[in-house]
């Protein structure tokens, strides 16, 4: 069954990266395309900034960008088709090589939020060991079977573990250097550390299981 899954990327020289780094609040938003080569470099963006004049000077300083076209600009919006430089780090070719289809891209601070429909876990492994050998992080944030229902997968977990996991997150728990401590996540909780260090330990075990490992039918 296929799958739809929303995850935040990030990397130094990922499209339009040195861009966010610059402009706080800047939105940006990649127009999605029905036919696209999957080895294309060039992408439609909705680009929501107050100052275009200033907007394109950080765009021209932009490393990811070889060279963009104005297609229309209206009230602080913009239309651009940007081609990227052969550096610029992308995932759209190995989501296609794996048949699977981009359905929404947008700026969250310095990454990349998206939204992604896949044919199975396999493809979802593959983009992962993309990413990793490619030093670009990738959080996988939800899960959803591509059913009639919509049914957010559980992948295993518990409720108690997956708000568990959610605040972990939310405190920055996963980040590198560490944000939140886990005395600080017990707290929220009103728990242990220990047992809050049980339950994100064997949270984290089964969201592996459902996502990443290889299939097992043995439980």
């Amino acid at each position: 069954m296929s799958i739809i899954v929303k995850s935040y990327i990030q990397h130094e020289r990922l499209a339009l990266a040195p861009t966010l780094r610059k402009l706080d609040d800047i939105e940006i938003n990649v127009v999605t395309q029905v036919n696209t080569n999957p080895g294309t470099t060039v992408f439609p963006f909705l680009i929501k900034y107050h100052d275009r004049a200033e907007l394109e000077n950080v765009i021209d300083d932009d490393l990811t960008v070889k060279r963009y076209d104005l297609v229309d600009w209206t009230d602080g919006r913009g239309i651009y088709y940007i081609e990227h430089t052969h550096e610029t780090k992308l995932i759209s070719a190995v989501v296609t090589d794996v048949n699977g289809f981009l359905m929404h891209t947008e700026t969250k601070g310095e990454g990349w939020l998206v939204r992604l429909l896949l044919p199975d876990r396999e493809a979802l492994n593959t983009i992962w060991k993309f990413s990793n050998e490619n030093d670009i992080t990738l959080d996988i944030l939800e899960i959803y079977r591509n059913d009639n229902g919509g049914t957010e997968m559980t992948y295993g977990l518990t409720d108690e573990q997956k708000a568990s996991l959610k605040i972990a997150y939310e405190k920055g728990y996963f980040s590198e250097p560490r944000n939140g401590s886990l005395s600080e996540i017990a707290d929220e909780l009103e728990l242990s550390t220990t047992a809050m260090s049980g339950r994100l330990r064997r949270g984290m075990r089964n969201l592996i299981a459902a996502t990443i490992a290889e299939d097992n039918d043995e439980k």
